[in-house]
């Protein structure tokens, strides 16, 4: 999958159309920022192992999906990082996907048929180390194809490398707060990526002490305009953006990116 944003549709409808079988995130079709995610059933789990498991980290694997009476849809990816926080937790890259997911690979019991189809694969490098270092941690506007050929900007910020396929970057916008990842350097250099102009903000020593420290692994309750409440857990803070962290909701599989001290 070519990682240029120009010639593609937007991130929520690249990601509809990048598979025909619906997502095991199950992400609904439709504008990115009115998108509506439908209620996922309580997370299955199998018996744990005693037997200690390979690391996966940087193989490409294939399984199958099977949720409720719905046919058996199949996916293939590549395992980009294991959660430290919590170990049977994985980010996977999958094929036609722009999302980053994570699953209980061993343990969710839709998971069917998991294998490992090679040896961790060889890290892929990026091209342009200082180009790199340049966008990383930086808001940007990003462009996308729309509707009739025009060009809509999606503004978001530019997160990290990402582990295992370091020519692609971790994303995400500020109309689908979820991690995405693209190969970047190539819609900036084409002009399809531009970053804004900074914004003077405090120092890091400035702001209100404790509010960031000892966040990681911490249970966050997040309530919805309809006053359901959802469930989930700190898994990674962004080494570029310190007050910007990852966050996994147990009824959704994708991975959630907040700036917990102001929206960039």
């Amino acid at each position: 999958m070519a990682g240029k944003a120009i010639g593609m549709k937007t991130p929520g409808a690249r990601e509809a159309e990048g598979q025909q079988a619906r997502a095991p995130a199950g992400r609904a079709t439709g504008p990115a920022n009115t998108m509506k995610k439908r209620s996922c059933p309580k997370k299955q789990r199998g018996r744990p192992s005693s037997q200690p498991r390979r690391n996966i980290v940087g193989c490409r694997i294939s399984h199958g999906w099977k949720e409720g009476d719905e046919p058996v849809t199949q996916w293939k990816g590549t395992v980009l990082d294991q959660v430290p926080i919590n170990p049977a937790l994985y980010l996977v890259k999958y094929d036609g996907i722009d999302c980053v997911y994570g699953l209980e690979l061993h343990r969710d019991e839709r998971v069917v048929s998991l294998k490992v189809l090679s040896d961790r694969v060889a890290s892929s490098q990026v091209a342009d180390a200082n180009l790199a270092n340049t966008i990383i941690g930086k808001a940007v506007e990003h462009l996308f194809e729309g509707e009739h050929g025009s060009k809509d900007e999606w503004r978001g910020m530019v997160l990290a490398q990402a582990p295992i396929m370091k020519a692609w970057f971790y994303i995400t916008y500020e109309k689908d707060p979820v991690l995405y990842m693209y190969q970047l350097l190539d819609d900036y250099k084409e002009g399809d990526l531009r970053i804004m102009p900074e914004h003077s903000e405090p120092p890091p020593a400035e702001r209100e002490p404790g509010v960031l420290d000892g966040l990681i692994g911490k249970h966050v309750e997040y309530t919805k305009e309809d006053g359901s409440k959802r469930i989930g857990m700190v898994i990674h803070q962004v080494e570029a953006k310190p007050s910007v962290y990852f966050i996994k909701f147990d009824d959704d599989f994708h991975i959630y990116v907040y700036d917990l001290v102001k929206k960039f």
